[in-house]
């Protein structure tokens, strides 16, 4: 439930788009690859819509409903699905398969299944999970229609269209009671770091390394934030963290091995 003093989600996701977009798009017009956006601007449309627009608004709203841990944890799903929609091109390999199932296994030893939540928390589970799916077709629609993008033109082309899509929602959604400073500032910080820094190392990720790999993020993603927490927060590092750790660090080792190459046979050659 959204409190009075808080910025309710179209505005949040339109703010996070519009900080990451005046962050980048200079970025972008100093390096002068900003012309590639009038080349392609439906095909960043496109992105834009699946990889934030959608899954943006599915996770805040669907967070609304359940714990932030369950969230994580659907999230987590992100890799599987590339997996199988890249099997054609990237077979699933017994050890892909196993470093998934560990990589998804060591998210819910660190996140936890606390599936407590309101009335809706079905629902709210349900947008997260579609989140997810979202998150995935963009990794690979990333690789296979934008990798000659510059990263940060492709990033802040997206959140501007997202900032021009939501707008007209935040305006409808605009609260009656002031903005708490707190949210503000919280705003900013999902802006620049969380949206903009974060797309543009992600569009370079895929570019770089495939979308099966970019994908294993979301395993590495809860490792950061329970790090941060011992190391900023003082919070205590348990077994089960260093069992979590480890199985998502096996995962992701498994998940990246490059297939065997099984070696031809050829027949032999008669002789006489």
């Amino acid at each position: 439930m959204v409190r009075q003093g808080q910025i309710r989600p179209a505005r949040a996701v339109a703010g996070r788009g519009l900080i990451a977009a005046l962050v980048l798009l200079p970025v972008a017009a100093s390096r002068g690859t900003l012309g590639a956006l009038r080349e392609r601007w439906g095909t960043v449309a496109i992105l834009a819509v699946v990889h934030i627009v959608v899954p943006f608004l599915l996770i805040t709203y669907g967070e609304v409903h359940i714990t932030s841990s369950l969230t994580g944890l659907l999230i987590a799903v992100e890799p599987v699905v590339i997996a199988l929609l890249m099997s054609r091109a990237e077979p699933l390999t017994r050890g892909r398969v196993a470093g998934l199932v560990l990589g998804f296994a060591g998210v819910a030893v660190l996140v936890g299944l606390d599936v407590s939540g309101d009335r809706l928390g079905l629902l709210g589970a349900g947008m997260v999970l579609l989140a997810a799916v979202s998150y995935g077709v963009a990794t690979i629609f990333v690789q296979r229609r934008t990798a000659d993008i510059p990263p940060e033109t492709l990033a802040g082309g997206t959140t501007a269209i997202t900032t021009l899509v939501l707008t007209p929602f935040a305006i409808l959604t605009w609260p009656a009671a002031p903005v708490h400073a707190d949210a503000w500032l919280a705003l900013a910080a999902l802006g620049v770091f969380c949206t903009a820094v974060a797309l543009l190392a992600f569009y370079r990720l895929v570019a770089l390394a495939g979308s099966n790999r970019a994908g294993l993020v979301t395993y590495v993603n809860p490792v950061v934030a329970v790090l941060l927490g011992v190391l900023l927060l003082n919070e205590p590092l348990r077994w089960g963290t260093v069992a979590g750790f480890a199985l998502v660090v096996a995962g992701c080792w498994l998940s990246t091995r490059p297939a065997p190459v099984r070696p031809e046979v050829t027949e032999p050659v008669p002789v006489g």
